[in-house]
């Protein structure tokens, strides 16, 4: 047997033992409001919030006395915030787009569908922003994030080490993990260019490129929130590294994702137009903005 296929069974074990993981401590976990929802909720009962309006109850602890962040999560809808934008910190919700990064974003928008809507993996960071609930799995050694179209990354936590100088580039790259105190800090180099292959930063077609450099600072400052403070440095398409920040809320004991076939649900993925479609100025990618594409793609002064 192959060095290499060792490795593949080895990470097929792993997933296996993951997932046996989150079914088990999904059902041990109990909620101490005593505010569950049924394990049988529909899927139309998967945006609807946790109805909790209790004193802050204490994050529950590991083993090894670090937060435990598994669970259920849904991102709150903020007013005058836009959804799944990484730019909704910064002003205008513009964010600070290098030369390069704007004939990377008129590319995006101009010459790419929506890779997520055609069941291409989001990836990091864009699944951080997105709309959708996603499940957590913690463990002293493993923080693992399942999302809705049935992907998933696993970061093994550690010592602090240097990220590899040269990785495979991949949706979700190449990570480490560690503690600092009780917040999880996840660093992740090696992923996708916009340029290259169909990969967005976010829902709103903004690029990323295979410099780009996240760092994520997740907490639970109590039982029913959990909490990213992100930094995305990509030295190509931004003058200046950017910051993301993003609180969720418990959804419940019971909830959990579900199998999502993409393909079998994506039936109308041959008509699909390039871009995000118009963004208007509320900073959310639009459907029901009454202004018409350009027949043209606009030079980068369009977006200074």
């Amino acid at each position: 047997m192959s060095q290499r296929t060792r490795i593949r069974i080895k990470r097929g074990l792993a997933t296996a033992v993951l997932l046996a993981l989150a079914v088990q401590l999904h059902a041990q976990t109990k909620d101490p409001s005593g505010r569950a929802t049924p394990a049988d909720a529909s899927d139309e009962d998967l945006f609807k919030p946790l109805d909790y309006k209790g004193p802050p109850l204490p994050s529950p602890r590991l083993a090894n006395g670090k937060p435990d962040l598994s669970g259920f999560w849904q991102g709150q809808r903020t007013p005058g915030v836009p959804g799944g934008n990484h730019g909704k910190d910064q002003p205008g919700f513009i964010l600070p787009y290098s030369e390069t990064g704007k004939r990377a974003l008129i590319h995006s928008q101009n010459h790419q569908r929506d890779p997520e809507a055609i069941c291409l993996p989001g990836g990091i960071p864009r699944h951080n922003a997105s709309g959708l609930p996603f499940e957590v799995l913690s463990t002293p050694e493993t923080f693992a994030t399942f999302y809705h179209y049935t992907t998933r990354r696993v970061a093994s936590i550690g010592p602090r080490r240097a990220l590899p100088a040269n990785p495979t580039p991949t949706y979700f790259g190449t990570n480490v993990a560690y503690w600092d105190g009780d917040t999880l800090v996840i660093e992740t180099s090696g992923l996708r260019d916009s340029s290259i292959d169909q990969v967005w930063l976010d829902e709103n077609g903004n690029p990323t490129s295979n410099q780009t450099r996240v760092t994520e600072r997740w907490t639970r400052p109590d039982y029913h929130h959990l909490t990213l403070v992100e930094t995305v440095d990509d030295p190509k398409y931004y003058r200046e590294p950017f910051q993301f920040t993003r609180t969720w809320n418990y959804a419940g004991d019971g909830r959990g994702l579900g199998e999502y076939a993409c393909n079998e649900n994506n039936l109308d993925a041959d008509h699909l137009g390039p871009g995000a479609g118009v963004i208007g100025p509320d900073g959310n990618r639009g459907f029901g903005y009454d202004v018409p594409l350009p027949e043209n793609p606009p030079g980068p002064e369009a977006y200074e």
